[in-house]
């Protein structure tokens, strides 16, 4: 599999967190550069929630140093939920029980395979952390994941595919240079049509809950923005930061 032009590679035997080590390194980088951790001792999810990793999962980050304004850069969770979309579908060769689950998961079977997650780095301007974790050969016990959250999944219990943290790597940077030249060439539009034609329970009854607010009502569409909408009693309500709940 070709690794994509213009994009750096690394693999660290072990690091605390691949985000930590791209805050580490990014003002040393030429260009956009993926990280690959091929254990993490201190791995972290959204929110700063601890993310379990066995080895033999997939942990990474690319770092790179887009121009756009933050809202913009932001759009890129869609970018790269699309670019593991088709990394997961190349390396099983089927799109079969795969899902986008907004903001930033990715489903399998309607479980929990992977999770993205963006940080800045050095604030507006400065460099952007893409990292992403999946569940390649084991996921964790519900006891150690949020209440109501998604029942975490794992790649090869679920299809009997065994695939390394490197080969997945290349087939997940192979599939982000060719989402990321969409966005920047097109803009978010077709980037957000292709998210939709993958989203997990569009159309149905989801709940949104901030950490102020609890929304639910049925799931209509993701805004040019990136927001989430909902139809709800009171009428459409948007959610531009949210856990999302099935149950």
């Amino acid at each position: 599999m070709d690794w994509p032009q213009g994009y750096g590679r690394r693999v660290l035997a072990e690091v605390d967190s691949t985000n930590a080590e791209a805050v580490r390194v990014a003002g040393t980088l030429a260009g956009p550069e993926w990280i690959l951790g091929l254990q993490q001792t201190a791995a972290r999810g959204r929110r700063g929630r601890a993310w379990v990793n066995p080895a033999g999962n997939f942990a990474a980050t690319l770092v790179m140093r887009p121009t756009e304004t933050p809202d913009r850069v932001a759009l890129r969770s869609f970018v790269a939920a699309l670019a593991l979309y088709d990394a997961l579908e190349r390396v099983t060769g089927t799109a079969i029980g795969l899902s986008l689950k907004w903001p930033n998961d990715v489903l399998l079977n309607g479980g929990k395979l992977a999770g993205i997650l963006l940080e800045s780095i050095g604030g507006p301007g400065g460099h952007l952390a893409i990292g992403i974790g999946v569940n390649l050969l084991a996921a964790p016990e519900m006891s150690q994941v949020e209440e109501r959250a998604v029942t975490p999944v794992a790649l090869l219990p679920e299809t009997g595919v065994r695939v390394t943290p490197e080969a997945f790597l290349s087939a997940l940077a192979s599939a982000y240079a060719t989402h990321e030249a969409r966005f920047v060439t097109y803009g978010f539009e077709p980037i957000r049509s292709l998210w939709l034609q993958r989203a997990a329970r569009l159309g149905e009854t989801i709940t949104a809950r901030t950490a102020r607010d609890t929304e639910t009502g049925v799931f209509e569409t993701v805004d040019a923005t990136g927001q989430l909408v909902l139809k709800t009693p009171k009428g459409r309500v948007t959610v531009a930061a949210a856990d999302i709940f099935f149950g």
